[in-house]
């Protein structure tokens, strides 16, 4: 059955050069990279701030930005601007042993406000609580993005357009090649819990993976993986990303709203274990949970180049390179307890709740194991398009590499360069696929990325 609409005409409320769908720190980054090269830029953001995972799904993580020496700073510009930002007002510390091995747990609350003061900046025409709806084509070309908000049906008609909804959303509406994997990994919805690390204190035996994995009660989460980290300048308030809703495509609605619903029941039993554990449990309490479950995998583009997991593992030098990255392959299995970590260095680590961890190698040691990764800028560009680039999560790379690529440092980088790349055509109106990489690689150099 259908409903027959005859809707008015779609009022077009902005005009400009590049238009961004999707606000999160990706999106944010693709749109200030773009308007630092002099282009007017809109973004189209679903919720009513930025940042996407970071913000929305409570994750406040950013991996390291160095080589494996530890020694070359391989992450710069607007991710680097942004930790700096940060920690200025002492809102990020440093996890790891030391800071070029370690990771950035960010306070995100304060990573909103960096970033709508980061959006202000470069001057970005902003639509939130704004849903894309549907791309209006002429002649091959997107010409504008339609979304709905609490004023109504409207759109944004622009030259250049910039994917960073992280399901591919305009992408496929536009017509232009997508694909799914069969099994994708779970996404997890993460919580904030007051009390861990007084239970921790008074209980020397506990962890959270005997507490809520444990196999013996009926009432355990399924095994999984698992990690928690305390935010800045919190007293006795955990993050914990413990929960997995297998089997869900997250692109789907049906199926997101069933995840959303499971991931918070999950939460509540969590809690429920923890409180269940022993001395100081009458301290835990759920103070938050994601406003969105934490999306690992949906849709890909198909691209000009699937990055695959022995060119990223093998170091390959790419020319046409935009971004670079360590952080290890890391595949949350689709079907099965466990996660699949594997490094530059070969060796390959197993991990589950309720085994010791399994160690080997995926291969045998090279006479000079790679610092870094890299992804290339054809891997953000769909197959046909002329005027749409991709960035973040929906890139086009194989399971193993997208295990490495996904986290946000790595996707950050997407940002800054679709947004160089968007207005380096918009400034000589060529085809995406047709932007000179030696420019590109040279606007990046420009904006402090480390180009190499």
């Amino acid at each position: 059955m259908f409903i027959h609409e005859s809707l008015p005409p779609t009022p077009v409320v902005h005009e400009c050069d590049v238009c961004v769908i999707g606000g999160s720190c990706t999106g944010v980054f693709a749109a200030a990279a773009a308007a630092r090269m002099g282009a007017s830029v809109t973004i189209v953001e679903a919720n009513g701030f930025f940042g996407g995972v970071a913000t929305a799904g409570l994750v406040s993580i950013w991996h390291k930005l160095y080589d494996m020496s530890g020694q070359r700073r391989i992450i710069v510009g607007l991710t680097l601007e942004v930790i700096e930002r940060l920690r200025a007002r002492g809102d990020l510390y440093v996890g790891g042993k030391d800071e070029p091995r370690g990771h950035y747990v960010l306070n995100t609350e304060e990573l909103k406000i960096e970033l709508d003061r980061l959006a202000q900046e470069v001057g970005a025409r902003v639509f939130l609580h704004a849903r894309f709806v549907a791309p209006h084509t002429e002649e091959g070309r997107v010409t504008a993005a339609v979304f709905e908000d609490k004023t109504g049906r409207r759109a944004v008609r622009a030259r250049y357009f910039i994917d960073a909804s992280g399901d591919g959303d305009l992408v496929a509406r536009a017509g232009l090649p997508t694909y799914k994997r069969p099994r994708m990994q779970p996404p997890t919805m993460c919580a904030l819990v007051q009390g861990v690390e007084e239970l921790a204190r008074r209980n020397p035996a506990f962890t959270l993976n005997k507490a809520l994995f444990n196999p013996e009660r009926a009432e355990a989460l399924k095994p999984g993986f698992l990690w928690r980290r305390m935010p800045p300048r919190a007293h006795d308030a955990t993050m914990i990303a413990g929960t997995r809703v297998f089997g869900a495509d997250c692109s789907d609605a049906d199926q997101l709203t069933a995840a959303e619903i499971e991931g918070r029941r999950q939460v509540r039993r969590m809690v429920d274990l923890l409180r269940e554990a022993g001395a100081g449990s009458e301290s835990v309490a759920l103070l938050g949970m994601s406003s969105v479950i934490g999306i690992r995998e949906t849709r890909h583009v198909r691209a000009l180049h699937s990055l695959t997991q022995e060119e990223l593992l093998s170091g390959t030098r790419f020319p046409d390179a935009v971004a670079n990255g360590t952080y290890p392959v890391d595949i949350h299995q689709a079907d099965s307890p466990g996660i699949i970590f594997r490094h530059l260095d070969g060796t390959e680590v197993f991990a589950r709740p309720d085994a010791p961890n399994q160690v080997r190698r995926w291969r045998d040691p090279m006479p000079v194991e790679p610092g870094f990764y890299q992804i290339p800028y054809r891997s953000l560009v769909p197959q046909g398009s002329v005027n749409v680039l991709v960035a973040g999560r929906a890139m086009d790379a194989d399971e193993g590499a997208f295990g490495a690529v996904r986290v946000m440092v790595n996707c950050n980088q997407t940002g800054q360069a679709a947004g160089v790349a968007a207005a380096l055509a918009s400034g000589d109106g060529r085809p995406v696929a047709e932007v000179p990489p030696a420019a590109l690689r040279d606007a990046l150099r420009k904006q402090g990325v480390e180009v190499v």
